[in-house]
């Protein structure tokens, strides 16, 4: 007995609501607009400032205080030839000649820059002094987002943004015994959002499609899954 279409759906329909979740290989960041390529792993976490309120006459609490909320995490980043965020910092301060770009004074700047003096200006030369530069350490980045999205093969994905990241430490190193070169950075953020469900078709713009013959006409159709009209092709 032939299955009929309906069935072949109800089982691509089981499959596709039951595999909603995702591994690191599903995963895509951006920082700042620009996919970061290099990451292969990004932490974060949640904790706040809670104490106990008590009073004379008994010893549990009576209620509980809310203070400051702090949020962090670590990125990994697989080294290669160049900084991990090189990309990120070429790309905006190609399409704009201040983005990304921070302000010190000459004498922070790094050895054999053009602008580099030694040693502390005077005090009349204080305004002077003060030089644009593209960072060259990660404690210098502006703040920036942080969008991950998260696409498995059965079409289900997913977004999460940290917002306002602030880098803070940044360490590296290589021994004989590893394969793979890392570099490891720590942030601060000021927000983290939720993960939200998303509907991938919406953003390709494109249905499942699945070519089949019409054995009336012999044309190759296209039929698309969502329920929209058949598109008719000439055969190739």
């Amino acid at each position: 007995m032939a299955t009929s279409n309906a069935e072949k759906n109800l089982d691509i329909d089981r499959y596709l609501n039951t595999y909603t979740t995702f591994s690191g290989a599903d995963i895509v960041a951006s920082f700042g607009g620009v996919e970061i390529g290099a990451l292969s792993g990004i932490t974060f976490s949640v904790t706040r400032e809670k104490a106990p309120i008590y009073t004379m006459g008994s010893p549990n609490p009576r209620s509980f205080s809310r203070g400051k909320r702090g949020i962090a995490g670590s990125l990994i980043f697989t080294v290669f030839d160049r900084p991990a965020l090189y990309t990120m910092l070429d790309e905006n301060v190609s399409k704009d000649a201040n983005a990304h770009q921070f302000f010190t004074r000459a004498h922070n700047t790094l050895p054999g820059d053009p602008n580099h003096k030694r040693g502390i200006a005077r005090v009349a030369d204080q305004t002077q002094s003060v030089v644009s530069k593209v960072p060259y350490y990660a404690d210098q980045i502006p703040p920036f987002d942080i969008t991950i999205t998260f696409a498995n093969e059965y079409g289900q994905a997913a977004v999460r943004s940290i917002y306002g990241v602030e880098l803070l430490n940044e360490g590296s190193g290589a021994s004989m015994d590893d394969i793979v070169l890392e570099e490891t950075m720590t942030y601060v953020a000021r927000e983290l959002g939720p993960m939200y469900t998303i509907d991938i078709s919406a953003l390709s713009g494109e249905d499942l499609r699945v070519s089949q013959i019409n054995p009336e006409s012999g044309i190759n159709t296209t039929v698309i899954q969502t329920g929209i009209p058949t598109v008719p092709t000439t055969p190739t």
